[in-house]
């Protein structure tokens, strides 16, 4: 593996940040008038990312799927069921917990990453966003990350924090509450897989999981762009 490959773990983060910055020019929007983008721009980093990665490993003689470790007709079915339970328990969990510590609300969630946007382009982002996102940040955080780091603890630790890490600027706002709330959202989890991936090196069964949650994610957000009103009346809880 290509160790230089993990210097790409902080790109989400870049990413993310410049793109909410040039969203203020752009639109003439402040930041917080502009969280309702982030699926779309989230969607369109993700693309970027895996064109990105997919040319270094091609520069390096690889592919995409060789860096993920991607193995056909390797994955069980009783692993992705416990991957997808596993990834669903912790994540909410852990939105749950930081919503406690960040917000002393329980169960808090924020309302911002449901936000109504327009309808055609939720019906497009339905598709696209939960597996663009798996493939994502699943092959650069474990594919680029975990398998590119000698260390047996950094190559869980350094993945990991940057796995989360890119969560507290989607949406990106200068609020640090709202950084450190969506950063120790995701910090257990994105461990955790770093660890599980590590251990059984099979994506399948994580970018499944992956998937699987941020589907929710896109299905809120389709029913609240379908109607806003709904989520008017949830914002007003």
């Amino acid at each position: 593996m290509n160790s230089k490959l993990a210097l790409l773990l902080p790109i989400r983060c870049i990413l993310f940040i410049l793109s909410f910055l040039l969203l203020t020019l752009i639109l003439n929007e402040s930041l917080e008038n502009l969280t309702y983008t982030w699926s779309i721009v989230c969607t369109v980093i993700n693309i970027i990312v895996i064109l990105i990665i997919m040319l270094l490993t091609k520069v390096k003689g690889s592919n995409l799927l060789r860096q993920i470790n991607y193995d056909k007709g390797k994955t069980k079915f009783k692993e992705v069921i416990i991957t997808t339970l596993i990834v669903l328990v912790l994540g909410m969990g852990g939105m749950y917990l930081s919503g406690l510590i960040f917000y002393q609300k329980f169960p808090y969630l924020a309302p911002d990453m449901i936000s109504p946007i327009p309808l055609w382009l939720a019906i497009i982002n339905f598709f696209i966003m939960p597996i663009s996102t798996a493939i994502a940040e699943d092959s650069l955080y474990l594919g680029c990350g975990v398998n590119s780091i000698n260390n047996k603890y950094l190559k869980i630790i350094i993945p990991g924090f940057f796995f989360a890490l890119q969560h507290s600027f989607i949406p990106f706002l200068l609020d640090m509450r709202f950084i450190g709330y969506r950063f120790f959202s995701f910090l257990p989890l994105t461990l955790l897989l770093a660890y599980i991936y590590d251990k059984r090196k099979n994506p399948i069964p994580i970018m499944i999981a992956h998937g699987i949650i941020d589907l929710f994610t896109v299905t809120w957000i389709l029913i609240t762009s379908i109607n806003p009103d709904f989520y008017n009346s949830l914002v007003s809880l």
